[in-house]
């Protein structure tokens, strides 16, 4: 049977009030109070996907309702067999610019951008859009968004029968701790977290410490890169995050040096911040622990 024909879950409940036509800030609180009620079922009806392709395996982008004219939209690929399901938390304010015929608006983040170095090592991606292409920042730790990141970890498992792993990069680091944090120990296999933000900022004062790391009870890798200079992702912080993740049974550092600088910013995506030109030595060290733990 082919992805097309198989049965997709959806993320469908409904919200309490009109969303449309709000401000920013009460259409991001309109949506939160929307994922609040976010719950399991399987909604093939209602389940939009509007772009297939394949290409030695499946693609697809599809439009998860959460109701009142809201949609998750999610970028999927896979290779035949996947050996494990990565959902890829990106950083920033969290927009890909996901279009119904699978192009990405913005892919400039680490964990877009490498999404065919992980399908051609054989493992499947998830990545999600923000919902209404609202600014996730300050956003990431609700228990709200902690609970959409858990339903997309159901939704990947009702894909494929394969271990799911959460992998956030900067700001995303903050949705990834989160949702492990929220999870059952059964539905995600680890949590890995690179450039990790742990240091308030002026855009947004959440981190990664805000999520409840202490929560967390599968296993979790921190990636630091020593060549950081992103103020709010210290390199120096790393240890102090696996410290706080108190109950996981593997909580580790890896550090890596290097990368260019492209980005105007420290903290930009085409930085050591985001591993570039470094992309494939830190896929390959994050590929070694997720086969470790299972993936």
């Amino acid at each position: 049977m082919s992805g097309r024909d198989r049965e997709r879950s959806g993320l469908a409940d409904h919200i309490s009030v009109p969303v449309f036509g709000r401000s920013p800030t009460m259409l991001k609180t309109a949506i939160l109070a929307a994922v609040t009620t976010v719950i399991a079922l399987t909604t093939p009806a209602s389940a939009e996907q509007s772009s297939w392709r394949g290409s030695g395996g499946d693609e697809w982008v599809m439009d998860l309702p959460l109701g009142k004219g809201l949609s998750q939209r999610i970028l999927y690929l896979a290779p035949p067999r996947p050996r494990a399901t990565l959902i890829m938390l990106p950083g920033g304010s969290g927009k890909v610019g996901v279009q119904r015929d699978g192009d990405l608006r913005y892919d400039d983040n680490f964990v877009v951008r490498t999404r065919e170095d992980w399908v051609a090592r054989g493992y499947a991606v998830l990545i999600p859009d923000t919902i209404a292409q609202v600014n996730l920042r300050g956003a990431r730790s609700s228990p709200a968004y902690g609970k959409l990141v858990v339903e997309l970890a159901s939704y990947a498992h009702s894909q494929v029968q394969a271990p799911v792993f959460l992998i956030g990069t900067s700001q995303g680091t903050i949705a990834a701790m989160n949702g492990a944090a929220r999870a059952r120990p059964d539905s995600i296999s680890g949590v890995v977290l690179t450039e990790s933000v742990s240091m308030p900022g002026r855009l947004s004062t959440e981190t990664v410490f805000d999520a409840d790391p202490s929560a967390v009870r599968v296993p979790a890798l921190v990636v630091a890169n020593r060549d950081d200079a992103c103020d709010v992702a210290p390199p120096e912080m790393a240890p102090r995050i696996v410290a706080a993740m108190t109950r996981s049974p593997d909580a580790r550092v890896i550090t890596v040096r290097g990368g260019f600088e492209r980005s105007a910013k420290a903290c930009g995506s085409l930085s050591p911040h985001g591993y570039y030109g470094i992309e494939s030595e830190v896929v390959g060290a994050i590929a070694s622990w997720l086969r470790e733990h299972g993936g």
